[in-house]
């Protein structure tokens, strides 16, 4: 059989010049992450009776699935439920007072308190933003508390650490592959919202698609056929297939349907359907979508002409691949 035109080792590249969050640029953002971390570590041991009980790195950076465009980062702060206000009008402002008591040298208005479920805490030198959501918390000893989500304000319970062991296991299972496969099919998620303002896909959401078929034994070490299968699996199951993992809980404490159109489950919680709020619109957009992306990599594979197979790829990974 003739070689692609356009080959695994030209979509690799490609996502290391443009997709991939460089690994200085990386360690960087976690250095900002650490000092705040370490300077609220610091507070908590000379007031033992802060409401704060520590801080976690979440998000892309921290699994290391972040892409070259990410603008912002995720941290967790875990809170004394008991001496948290209740109501999330009073939450953040409240949040936002205990991190300028643990950070006195950094200004109070560098901890923005103006977003409605998190505080975002700006660098002035770098220009980058760290959300920091609360989770409140009672002690759990596997780190389980209710995350305030930072873009719908719900409580949900959940653990930051075991979503990082979830991730480390399969990106152990997969090394390389398993993180590079969902930068690129979280890079086409973006590209599709460039197109289409509506279209809904949130990273949680790829990163457990792209972990339950690797689960299930997809190659993911050739890029083109890994992405042409999940694409493929998108399209034949409609996302109309459960997706559950059993890495903390078996598959009999998942509750019973109740018509949502997509069903993936947070792996720490079974009651949690991360896609629950999304509609039968967004379900027919993502689909469409992937039937699309499929279909053009199935028509790059066999193009006689790489001008051909490189216009296949951008509707795929966007106009700013070259091939």
């Amino acid at each position: 059989m003739t070689e692609p035109l356009i080959s695994h080792t030209k979509i690799k590249a490609f996502a290391e010049e443009r997709v991939n969050l460089p690994s200085e640029t990386a360690k960087k953002h976690r250095v900002q992450v650490n000092g705040l971390r370490e300077r609220l570590e610091a507070h908590i041991a000379a007031n033992p009776g802060f409401a704060l009980v520590k801080m976690l790195h979440a998000g892309s950076v921290a699994k290391g699935t972040a892409l070259r465009t990410i603008n912002d980062l995720d941290v967790a702060v875990y809170v004394k439920k008991d001496e948290a206000p209740m109501s999330d009008e009073e939450l953040v402002p409240w949040l936002a007072t205990r991190l300028r008591e643990a950070n006195p040298n950094m200004k109070p208005e560098q901890f923005d308190d103006s977003q409605p479920h998190c505080v975002t805490v700006r660098f002035r030198g770098t220009g980058l933003d760290v959300d920091v959501v609360p989770v409140l918390y009672e002690g759990d000893e596997h780190d389980l508390g209710y995350l305030i989500a930072k873009d719908t304000g719900e409580r949900t319970l959940t653990s930051i650490p075991l979503h990082l062991e979830f991730i480390r296991t399969r990106k152990k299972a997969h090394p390389d592959h398993f993180a590079q496969v969902v930068r690129l099919v979280k890079w086409w998620v973006n590209q599709q919202k460039d197109r289409d303002t509506f279209f809904r896909c949130k990273s949680f959401m790829v990163e457990l698609i792209v972990a339950h078929l690797a689960d299930r034994g997809v190659i993911l070490s050739d890029y083109p056929t890994a992405l042409e299968g999940l694409f493929s699996y998108m399209v034949r199951t409609g996302l109309q297939e459960r997706i559950a993992f059993t890495d903390y809980f078996a598959t009999s404490e998942l509750p019973p349907s109740n018509g949502t159109p997509i069903e993936i489950f947070d792996p720490v919680n079974p009651s949690n359907n991360i896609a629950s709020r999304y509609t039968t619109a967004d379900l027919t957009s993502f689909v469409d979508a992937a039937e699309q992306a499929a279909d053009a990599i199935s028509e790059a594979h066999y193009a006689t002409t790489k001008g051909r197979a490189v216009e296949c790829w951008q509707i795929v990974l966007g106009p700013s691949f070259r091939g």
